[in-house]
C-alpha cells in the first residue's frame, strides 16, 4: 500500500475510478501549501463511504483533479451522541468543536442558555474545525455543526427515545450519575461559563430522559467539561468501552 500522510475531506460522494475536480481552496492547499504535484498520493474521504487512497492528476494555481483509487477503510461512523453546548469564547468555542469531532460525536448543537454571552455563532467556520479535526484525527466521519438554537427550544422538541446527560456543576464531588445507563441514542449537555438558571436546572431535573452527572470534585470550564464528559461517556457508553 501506498503510504499517504496527507488527509483530505470532499463534500461529495467517491467511488473507484472516479474523478474529482477540486475547488480554489483545496487546489491551494494541495498544491500551494502541501506542495503535492502531478502522480502524487493522498487520502479522501466524503464522510459517507469511506476513505480513498487517490493521486493528483492534473495540478494547477487554482484548480486540479485527483482520481480516486482503491478504497482503503469504510466508513465508522460514531456513536449516536449529539454534543450540546453553550457557545463562549471564539477560540475556546473553536476548542470545543475540534475536541467534539475528534472524540467521536455524531452532531455538535450549538445552544444559547439563560446565561449564555454570545447571541450569534458562524456556523459555518464550525464546521470547517470540524471537518479539519476529522482531516486530522483520521476520522472517516465529519460530525454536522447546527445552527444556534435556544435551549428551551430543544428540549420543547427533545425525542422520547434520547438520553440526556446533563453535566451539573452543583453536583461537583457527587458520584458520576451513569451507573446502570444502558446504550443508545445519547446527548451531552455543557452549561456556559455562568451555569444554568434555576429554571433550567429544574425543567432538566424534571424530564425522564435527562441524568445529571458530576464531573468530579472540582468546577470545570466549559471547554475542559466538555472534554472530560466526552471522555467518561465515551469510556463507559461509547465505542471506546
Amino acid at each position: 500500500m501506498v503510504e499517504a500522510k496527507i488527509r483530505l475531506y470532499l463534500g461529495q460522494t467517491l467511488g473507484e475510478g472516479q474523478t474529482v475536480r477540486l475547488d480554489a481552496d483545496q487546489a491551494h492547499y494541495l498544491f500551494g501549501v502541501m506542495r503535492l504535484g502531478t502522480g502524487d498520493a493522498l487520502l479522501v474521504f466524503d464522510g459517507v463511504s469511506g476513505e480513498y487512497l487517490a493521486r493528483v492528476a492534473d495540478a494547477g494555481k487554482r484548480t486540479g483533479t485527483l482520481s480516486v483509487g482503491v478504497r482503503t477503510r469504510p466508513l465508522q461512523p460514531p456513536p449516536d451522541l449529539w454534543v450540546l453546548f453553550a457557545p463562549i469564547k471564539k477560540a475556546r468555542t473553536d476548542f470545543i468543536v475540534e475536541k467534539a469531532a475528534e472524540m467521536g460525536a455524531a452532531r455538535i448543537c450549538p445552544v444559547q442558555t439563560e446565561f449564555t454571552n454570545a447571541e450569534r455563532i458562524r456556523r459555518d467556520r464550525l464546521q470547517a474545525h470540524a471537518v479539519e479535526a476529522a482531516e486530522q484525527c483520521g476520522g472517516t466521519f465529519v460530525p454536522e455543526v447546527t445552527e444556534l438554537e435556544r435551549l428551551s427550544a430543544v428540549l420543547d422538541a427533545w425525542p422520547r427515545d434520547r438520553r440526556l446527560m446533563f453535566c451539573d456543576e452543583t453536583c461537583a464531588g457527587a458520584g458520576l450519575g451513569l451507573d446502570g445507563a444502558e446504550t443508545g441514542p445519547w446527548a451531552i449537555l455543557i452549561g456556559p461559563e455562568g451555569g444554568f438558571s434555576d429554571t433550567e436546572r429544574a425543567r432538566l431535573a424534571a424530564m425522564p430522559q435527562a441524568r445529571a452527572v458530576s464531573l468530579g470534585p472540582r468546577i470545570l470550564r466549559a471547554d475542559t467539561a466538555a472534554v472530560a464528559a466526552l471522555t467518561l461517556w465515551q469510556s463507559r457508553l461509547g465505542d471506546w468501552s
